[in-house]
């Protein structure tokens, strides 16, 4: 290098090292600002906030840890217990009359059900956009419950997950759901160990699991069936497919008063009294939809008709699959998770589910 080349290579490393240098404190700055909030709503005035924020935070698998940061493990238990010593009915078959086939009506007009929602193409499935304050979603209404199951694949269980695409294809399904939760350790699971209690053909697998804080599962009548069972409850209800995760939202028509929770993206399931089953998911963690609460989903499944309701597996895995693709938005910024479980909806004429 010459003396030219090195006098004026000085000053372009002077530049880069002050752009470098700018950027850093801006980095620190915004870093230091976003500590700042975050202790604000954690020790400040406000106990809503405050739990809202444990909430939210301690549904994820990756960022659980900000809690720590600003409460005591005894403040954060205290926090997270609020609600969850409820008791919760046995599910009532009788409230669920599910209308015997009938041949379908001459008509060019498309159907109407009796909630006033309208099947468009005829293919029994609605799909009606769900909005609230702060996020919106999607409500899939299948007509025939005989057509809804939960997929997994046992076989796989410990060695990967699928994607809700891949169970569709893997069941030549039409749509589908997340389901249930799995070991997602820092986030960085590959969705292939359940966490929880899985019913698949009647076979329970992961019994010594448990059911978290609630159990959905179809029995051999297509009608759904939520609470806290044990393994025995579920083989004398006659359970053929179900998973975990919680909390039950609605039993027997009753809503749940006191359930708790921070704001993230949701899929939850439910079923109404004429055996439709309500297939819901939220997206969250984007400016034009945050996300929901539990006490969110308990309300949208109410304004549907649901008798029965649970929520499941939320956060980055709350997908919607239908006619051909995802319906909402993925919360992960990684890409779609694979998943153990997925509730999904087969073909009108592959209705051979029980």
């Amino acid at each position: 290098m010459n003396r030219r080349e090195a006098h004026t290579a000085k000053p372009i490393m002077r530049i880069i090292g002050k752009v470098l240098l700018f950027l850093a404190l801006n980095l620190l700055l915004i870093v230091l600002g976003l500590y700042g909030v975050l202790y604000t709503v954690a020790k400040g005035p406000s106990p809503t906030m405050r739990d809202l924020f444990v909430r939210s935070v301690r549904e994820t698998s990756a960022m659980g840890f900000l809690a720590d940061w600003f409460l005591t493990e005894a403040e954060i238990d205290a926090i997270l217990s609020q609600g969850k010593d409820v008791e919760i009915e046995d599910t009532d078959p009788s409230l669920i009359v599910i209308p015997q086939p009938t041949e379908p009506e001459d008509t060019d007009e498309p159907f109407k059900d009796a909630w006033g929602l309208v099947d468009e193409d005829g293919d029994g499935i609605i799909i009606d956009p769900v909005k609230g304050e702060g996020f919106v979603g999607y409500m899939m209404v299948v007509l025939d419950p005989s057509r809804v199951i939960m997929a997994s694949k046992p076989e796989d269980f410990g060695s990967r997950g699928y994607t809700v695409a891949e169970m569709v294809e893997e069941f030549d399904a039409v749509a589908g759901i997340n389901a249930g939760g799995f070991d997602d350790p820092n986030g960085e699971g590959n969705g292939s160990i359940p966490d929880t209690l899985v019913v698949n053909n009647g076979h329970i697998y992961y019994p010594e699991n448990g059911v978290q804080e609630g159990f959905v599962g179809f029995d051999s009548n297509h009608i759904m069936h939520v609470g806290m069972f044990t393994p025995d409850q579920i083989r004398d209800k006659n359970i053929q497919s179900g998973v975990c995760f919680g909390p039950v939202l609605i039993s027997n028509g009753v809503p749940r008063e006191q359930v708790f929770s921070g704001i993230n993206p949701r899929t939850g399931i439910g079923q109404r009294s004429d055996g439709a089953v309500l297939m819901l998911v939220i997206e969250g963690r984007r400016v034009s939809s945050l996300g929901a609460t539990y006490q969110d989903m308990v309300e949208i499944f109410m304004s549907y008709g649901a008798v029965n309701a649970c929520n499941l597996d939320g956060g980055s895995s709350s997908m919607m699959w239908y006619q051909g693709g995802y319906i909402n938005n993925c919360a992960s910024v990684v890409g779609i998770r694979p998943v153990p479980t997925a509730f999904l909806v087969l073909k009108s004429e592959d209705t051979n589910n029980g």
